[in-house]
C-alpha cells in the first residue's frame, strides 16, 4: 500500500501552501518531509491523515494508518497500556465487545455466543493475545516503565503523554506511519530506540522533523515542500540540502548567462538598428524574447547567520560549584555535584524530560534555587541567558525593531538593523509588533538580544525549541565559533555535538559531568549504564 496526493492545492492565511500536488509515497520507504517554519509541514500532515480539508484535490492513505495524536487529554480516563492498543481500533473495538459479552455470563444468546466466536477469531487475527506484551515493549522502549504502564493517563505529565501517544501510533504494524516531530519529548535513549525501530519498519513512513541526525538516521528519501510544492529528493537531509543548494546555483548561473547574452544581443540592436542591417536586428530581437528568462523562484532555505561577539572576556576561571544539591517533595533531583568550568568550555546538559535539567541551570543562576552547596562564578561573567520562558521576556507593545534597539542603542540603528537582517527580519520585518510574533521568530529575536549584547558567558535552555533545521545548524556554528562559555541543555544530538563537555542524567538523582564528546559520552553510557 502506499499513499497517494494527487492534484491537492493548500492556501493559508491569504497565501498558497501547495498547488496542484501530485505525490505517491511507496511502501518500504522513509520519508521525512522538510521545509522552514511556516512552509506547511504541519499543514500537509493534517491532510494526509483528514484532520484538514484539501482546497481542491484528494488524498488516499492505507486504512491501517497510525498518526501521532496532538490531543493528549482525550485517553485520560484509560490505562497507559490500553491507551496504545487503541492504535489498532479493529482489535480495541473487538476486546472491548468481546468483555462486555464475556461479562453477561449465562445469559448469552446464541446470537451473541455466535459473535464471541468471530470475535475471538478477530483478536487471533490482530495478534491481540499478546497485545498487552507487545504494548509493553514499545512503552519500555519510550522510557515508559511497568508501573506507569498500569495507570491512567491523566496521572502522566504531559511529555510522557506523547510518549505513551507515540507507542499508540506504532502499535499493531501498521501500513503506514504519520509522525509529527516525534522525538520532542524523548530523551536520548528513546530517540536511539525509536531510531531502530523506523530502521526496520517496512511500511510508508512519513516523518517531521527538527533533528537532522535523526533524519539522516532513518529517511531514505526526502519530501521537501518548496516552490508550492513537494519534491522528493533521494538519501539523506543533508544530501538534499547539497543537491537543492547545486540545483540553485545551477538555476542561477543559466540565468546569469542567459542575461549576458540578451545585453550582448540589445547592444548590437543598439548599434544597428537605424542602419542597413535592420533584418539582423529583428532578428537578434526574436532571440532576445527566446532568451528573456522566467523569474527565478528563490529555495525557501534559508539560513540565519549567527555569530555570539564575546565582547570583554571573562578570567580563566567562569564557575566552580562545590556540592550542590536539589530536591523537590522529597525527591532528589542532582546532590554533591561538583564541577569547574573555564573560559571556552562547551557545556551540553543531557536527560530526559522532567528530569531536571532547568532546575540545574536555575540553581546556577539564582541561589534561592540551591538547597545546598556553593555556586561561584569567576572574574568580569557577564551571563546571558536563553529560557525556556524566553517568549516572556519579549513584551508586546513595540516593534521588533525597537524592542531590541532599547536594550543598547549605543552601537546605533544600523547596527541593531543589521544583526536583525542577519537573523532573517529583514526589511518591513523590522516592524512586526513584538506582540504577533511566532515561536520561531520569537526564539530568533531572542537570539538577536544575545548577539548584540556581547555576553561572554551563555546559558542556554533548549534553545532548539521552534527553529527550522536550518537555524539549528546555524546555531551549532555559532556555538562552535564562539569564544567565550556555553552551557546548554538541549535533546538535539547534532546541537549537542559542539559540546566538549556532558552534564547528563544517566539516572534519576545522579548528575554526572563527563570530559569529552557527546559521541564519546554515549559509547560510554552504553557500555557503563545499559549493559
Amino acid at each position: 500500500m502506499s499513499i497517494t496526493v494527487s492534484d491537492v492545492s493548500k492556501g493559508f492565511g491569504g497565501r498558497m501552501l501547495f498547488k496542484d500536488v501530485n505525490v505517491t509515497f511507496n511502501r518500504g520507504v522513509n520519508y521525512g518531509l522538510t521545509g522552514p517554519n511556516g512552509a506547511g509541514k504541519s499543514t500537509f500532515m493534517k491532510l494526509l491523515i483528514g484532520a484538514e480539508d484539501t482546497d481542491s484535490g484528494h488524498v488516499s492513505i492505507p486504512a491501517r494508518t497510525g498518526w501521532l495524536r496532538q490531543d493528549h487529554s482525550v485517553y485520560d480516563a484509560h490505562r497507559v497500556i490500553d491507551t496504545v492498543i487503541m492504535g489498532n481500533e479493529r482489535l480495541w473495538d473487538a476486546l472491548v465487545r468481546r468483555e462486555a459479552l464475556y461479562a453477561k455470563g449465562d445469559d448469552l444468546t446464541d446470537d451473541e455466543g455466535m459473535e464471541i466466536g468471530e470475535l475471538e477469531c478477530t483478536v487471533a487475527e490482530e495478534d491481540g493475545y499478546t497485545a498487552e506484551s507487545d504494548a509493553a515493549i514499545l512503552l519500555a522502549g519510550l522510557g515508559i516503565g511497568q508501573e506507569e504502564q498500569e495507570r491512567p493517563m491523566s496521572e502522566l505529565q504531559g511529555g510522557l503523554k506523547v510518549r505513551v501517544l507515540l507507542a499508540q501510533a506504532l502499535f499493531g504494524n501498521p501500513e503506514a506511519l504519520l509522525l509529527d516531530e516525534p522525538t520532542n519529548s524523548l530523551d536520548l535513549d528513546s530517540i536511539l530506540w525509536l531510531e531502530q525501530f523506523l530502521q526496520k519498519y517496512d511500511g510508508v513512513l512519513v516523518v517531521i522533523s527538527h533533528d537532522r541526525r535523526f533524519l539522516n538516521a532513518i529517511c531514505d528519501e526526502i519530501a521537501d515542500i518548496d516552490f508550492e510544492t513537494i519534491i522528493l529528493y533521494p538519501g539523506t537531509y543533508d544530501d538534499m540540502v547539497r543537491t537543492k543548494a547545486s540545483m540553485q546555483s545551477r538555476r542561477e548561473k543559466d540565468q546569469s548567462e542567459r542575461e549576458k547574452k540578451i545585453s550582448q544581443l540589445n547592444d548590437f540592436i543598439q548599434r544597428f538598428k537605424a542602419g542597413t542591417r535592420s533584418s539582423q536586428t529583428r532578428s537578434r530581437a526574436k532571440q532576445i524574447e527566446r532568451l528573456r528568462p522566467d523569474e527565478i523562484k528563490r529555495s525557501n532555505i534559508a539560513r540565519p547567520f549567527i555569530r555570539f561577539p564575546e565582547g570583554d572576556p571573562s578570567g580563566r576561571d567562569v564557575l566552580s560549584v562545590r556540592d550542590l544539591s536539589r530536591a523537590f517533595d522529597d525527591n532528589v533531583i542532582f546532590e554533591n555535584f561538583h564541577t569547574e568550568v573555564q573560559r571556552g568550555d562547551k557545556v551540553a546538559v543531557l536527560g530526559r524530560n522532567g528530569i531536571g535539567k532547568t532546575t540545574l541551570i536555575k540553581a546556577l543562576l539564582d541561589p534561592q534555587n540551591q538547597l545546598e552547596g556553593k555556586v561561584k562564578w569567576g572574574h568580569n561573567t557577564r551571563i546571558g541567558t536563553f529560557m525556556h520562558d524566553h517568549r516572556e521576556e519579549i513584551q508586546p507593545g513595540s516593534t521588533v525593531f525597537e524592542w531590541l534597539f532599547a536594550h543598547r542603542p549605543e552601537p546605533g540603528q544600523e547596527h541593531a538593523r543589521a544583526i536583525l537582517g542577519r537573523m532573517l527580519f529583514s526589511g518591513a520585518d523590522g516592524a512586526k509588533p513584538t506582540g504577533t510574533l511566532s515561536g520561531g521568530e520569537a526564539a530568533r529575536l531572542s537570539m538577536c538580544f544575545l548577539i548584540l549584547m556581547e555576553f561572554n558567558v551563555l546559558i542556554l535552555d533548549e534553545p532548539t525549541d521552534h527553529l527550522d533545521l536550518e537555524s539549528i545548524s546555524a546555531l551549532k556554528e555559532a556555538i562552535e565559533a564562539y569564544k567565550g562559555t556555553v552551557i546548554y541543555v538541549t535533546h538535539d544530538r547534532d546541537l549537542a555535538s559542539a559540546a566538549n563537555r556532558i552534564w547528563s542524567y544517566p539516572e534519576p538523582g545522579k548528575l554526572l559531568d563527563y570530559a569529552g564528546t557527546v559521541d564519546e559520552y554515549l559509547d560510554w553510557y552504553e557500555g557503563n549504564v545499559k549493559k
